[in-house]
């Protein structure tokens, strides 16, 4: 684990600026001689620079992210309450931390990568919000990857996820402690739980949450309700209310056409090969939707896994994901 501090204001697309920036970030393995072994991972809306915390079975001997082949480097992104500036680190606190974009946080990756002597990387890859971060930084950067892997993810913030994340703000922000130093957790929990809805959506529920036959009680008490409990109560123990509001609106920004013609041109954009990825049961980016945007892009590859955990296919499908991985890096070497 490292703290890399940047001593220089921090202009975010907005105009505004953030004083200086910590950035947090996790390297496993050794860099080689010749500097050509970076996997650059881009984590999730609630993760952290540590890996091997929160995407199970990657950070292993013969995985994708064999820390004895590769050197693996993920930074805390700008808004988390996991070490990098956010509104609860730093020099604006709370409602002062502005809304910050993806670009932002791939401007402050690349600030980083910079720091490490980091050049060209081998591959950058993310899922989720992680994958908005790749696609940003590869339409930013193309030169910098030798490929990407842009995986259960989606080029813009499509009206149906924002509808998602707008829920769980009306959630959050009705709890009127959800400000508060060490207030919000049943804001931040109720908002949790409407997330859960979207991550894991009704196959992957109706498959781990259904009722024992003789442990049906009329809907009362049942099994699903202490989950939903569970997971928000979870969350809310180990986030920040301010923050999540903060990265949720962070990812309702995303857009990689913003700025640049279109979302065609963009997504032209990225040269290096990709390697797109889908869940076949996610409700947040539908397979259905993905192909339209794939072949925008000049050298992609376009895989579906076959999953009932909906968007959470990309945590729980290991060894799926661990195939097409390494089949797409030996590609590309």
């Amino acid at each position: 684990m490292g703290i890399y501090r940047h001593d220089k204001p921090f202009e975010i697309e907005s105009g505004e600026i953030i004083p200086s920036l910590d950035i947090r970030y996790d390297t496993f393995g050794k860099l080689s001689a010749k500097a050509d072994n970076v996997i650059w991972v881009c984590h999730a809306l609630t993760a952290n620079s540590d890996v091997s915390d929160w995407w199970p079975h990657t950070v292993e001997a013969g995985r994708f992210l064999d820390p004895e082949k590769y050197f693996i480097v993920c930074a805390n992104i700008l808004g988390s309450p996991y070490g990098t500036t956010s509104p609860v680190e730093g020099q604006l606190r709370g409602e002062e931390f502005p809304v910050v974009s993806v670009g932002d946080m791939v401007r402050a990756h690349r600030l980083l990568a910079d720091h490490l002597g980091i050049g060209r990387i081998r591959l950058l890859i993310g899922a989720s919000i992680g994958g908005f971060q790749c696609m940003e930084w590869a339409a930013q950067e193309p030169s910098r990857f030798q490929a990407c892997a842009f995986i259960a993810t989606g080029p813009r913030a499509t009206p149906w996820a924002c509808a998602f994340n707008e829920t769980q703000r009306m959630a959050l922000t009705s709890d009127p402690t959800w400000n508060e130093p060490g207030g919000g957790d049943k804001g931040l929990a109720a908002a949790r739980a409407i997330a859960m809805l979207s991550y894991r959506g009704p196959e992957a529920y109706n498959l781990t949450q259904e009722e024992k036959a003789d442990k049906d009680q009329a809907g009362v008490n049942r099994r699903v309700h202490s989950y939903q409990r569970y997971q928000g109560e979870k969350l809310a123990k180990r986030f920040d209310p301010v923050c999540y509001l903060r990265l949720t609106q962070a990812v309702d920004s995303h857009n990689i056409g913003r700025g640049r013609g279109s979302l065609s041109s963009a997504l032209a954009s990225i040269t290096p090969p990709v390697l797109v990825v889908g869940i076949s049961t996610d409700l947040l980016f539908p397979v259905a939707e993905m192909p339209e945007w794939v072949k925008e892009i000049p050298d992609a590859q376009f895989e579906i896994i076959d999953s009932e955990f909906g968007h959470d296919g990309f945590l729980v499908e290991a060894d799926l994901l661990n195939a097409l991985i390494l089949q797409f890096l030996q590609k590309t070497e």
